[in-house]
């Protein structure tokens, strides 16, 4: 990997810039927006932004003059996603919004947004459908009704249940509707067994799709509930290359930071076992792999394995059942791929500001990439001496605003060199990986304000969870 991607500041390399002019990001218009209607809502669930502690999301609805300020867009639009942090259901002119901007938009393109489904009964699902909708997304993390509860305080499976039955009955007074309707899934500790059985029951509905993101901790006390390991695909797979070759040659590499770091004077086979894991880590490093040998050691491999199984089960069940389900990844993909530069999306909230994706969208905090710490005189895998003590370091994510469309027109904003820079040096790649980096926590990222990362990139991409894979949305 390089530590220089060569696009700093208005410099824009010419040959990458012709190798990717037809990117949706570098057009003159953007082909997706994410409009955020309002940031409140009715219920208060575990996994959203809000509970995270000294988050700075104000409570807000979006204004007419704000939306209309949008317009221009709406002719080359291929999609208006009416998602934010709130329920777009409380929003008082959610369907003359959608109204207006079908009007405007191809008739090829749709219009849709997320919903935890309480306030949609027949007369608001007809509403909906008459006005243009052509997608919504429930949430649905359990049919359990005690899991339902413990996840989506204030909610009910009953409610899950109710907003199916109105949309189907909107369907069938609308024939002539687009409307597809699907479930999100946040899948974390409590609820991965739940995950089959929510999209047979979901299909069972009529949901048309389903899309599944991991959980992200958001504070402390619930670090417990991630599932996905902070190791890359490329980082996994070969450690397991290299452990059944320990396997078969006799070496239990499960020692290596006891022998390394305590043994003063080491057997023949404790140097074996050191000799071995240094010949490891050589190859991932010619292979130019982030790779960090105390998260591959310590990985929970019986959760690791128990979380693909669920994921297998649940791709046979949505096959069977005709439900088109987007999983995220079981780990971070070592090649990130951000869905909203590529696909040229751009966010407005609610007061009109203007964000590149869902990631840099608000400020907020959450837990990220453990780091891992040795104790001494505790029991550990490592030997009598040490122990390992686990702890997710805290990460500081800093809303990235190119203006405000309430002061100028949208399509300038999208044009304006600063966000064409950033479009350009997201769409090279060149960011490290953060999650299965030695350094981690550094000074790059625990800074409350991002500058640059250890590549000299000014774009915050590092440790993004759309980019690792491990988060999903209505897009």
């Amino acid at each position: 990997m390089k530590s220089d991607n060569g696009l700093c500041g208005n410099s824009i390399s010419a040959a990458f810039q012709s190798s990717t002019h037809k990117s949706p990001a570098l057009r003159q218009h953007p082909a997706k927006l994410f409009v955020e209607l309002t940031t409140q809502c009715n219920l208060s669930c575990q996994m959203c932004v809000k509970q995270s502690p000294g988050n700075e999301i104000a409570l807000g609805d979006m204004s007419r003059e704000t939306f209309l300020a949008l317009t221009p867009a709406f002719p080359t639009l291929e999609a208006l996603i009416l998602n934010g942090i709130g329920e777009s259901l409380l929003h008082p002119e959610l369907e003359e919004f959608i109204r207006i901007a079908r009007q405007a938009m191809p008739a090829e393109s749709w219009i849709g947004f997320q919903s935890n489904g309480l306030l949609l009964d027949e007369q608001r699902a007809l509403s909906l459908v008459r006005a243009g909708l052509d997608r919504i997304c429930l949430s649905l993390d359990a049919v359990c009704p005690e899991i339902f509860r413990s996840i989506r305080e204030g909610g009910e499976v009953e409610d899950l249940q109710q907003a199916f039955a109105a949309l189907r009955a909107a369907r069938e007074a609308c024939p002539e509707s687009r409307l597809q309707v699907g479930v999100e899934f946040v899948v974390m500790r409590d609820n991965l067994q739940q995950l089959p059985e929510v999209l047979r029951w979901a299909a069972g509905q009529g949901a048309d799709f389903a899309i599944v993101s991991h959980f992200l901790p958001y504070d402390f006390d619930q670090v417990s509930q991630a599932v996905f390991d902070t190791n890359s695909d490329q980082a996994v797979a070969l450690y397991h290359d290299w452990k059944r070759r320990a396997e078969s040659l006799g070496i239990d590499i499960s020692q290596y930071f006891f022998i390394n770091f305590y043994k003063f004077y080491r057997t023949d086979e404790e140097q074996r076992v050191v000799d071995f894991v240094k010949e490891m880590v050589a190859d991932a490093r010619s292979k130019d792999y982030f790779f960090h040998v105390r998260n591959l050691l310590a990985r929970d491999e019986a959760l690791a394995e128990e979380l693909a199984r669920v994921f297998t089960e649940a791709e046979a069940v949505a096959a069977e059942v005709g439900l088109s389900l987007k999983l995220p990844g079981l780990s971070p993909r070592a090649e990130r791929r951000c869905d909203f530069i590529e696909d040229g999306c751009a966010m407005v909230s609610w007061d009109g500001a203007l964000h590149p994706c869902y990631f840099l969208w608000h400020s907020y905090h959450c837990h990220f990439s453990y780091w891992r710490k040795y104790v001494p005189g505790l029991e550990s895998p490592w030997g009598s001496s040490t122990a390992l003590h686990f702890t997710y370091w805290k990460k500081s994510v800093q809303a990235k605003v190119f203006g405000n469309v309430a002061d100028q027109d949208i399509l300038a904003l999208w044009n304006d060199q600063d966000f064409l820079t950033f479009r350009t040096e997201v769409l090279a790649g060149e960011y490290p990986c953060c999650s299965n980096c030695n350094l981690v926590p550094c000074d790059h990222l625990t800074a409350e304000v991002f500058e640059k990362d250890c590549f000299d990139t000014s774009v915050p991409c590092g440790d993004c969870f759309w980019g690792l894979g491990i988060y999903n949305c209505l897009q």
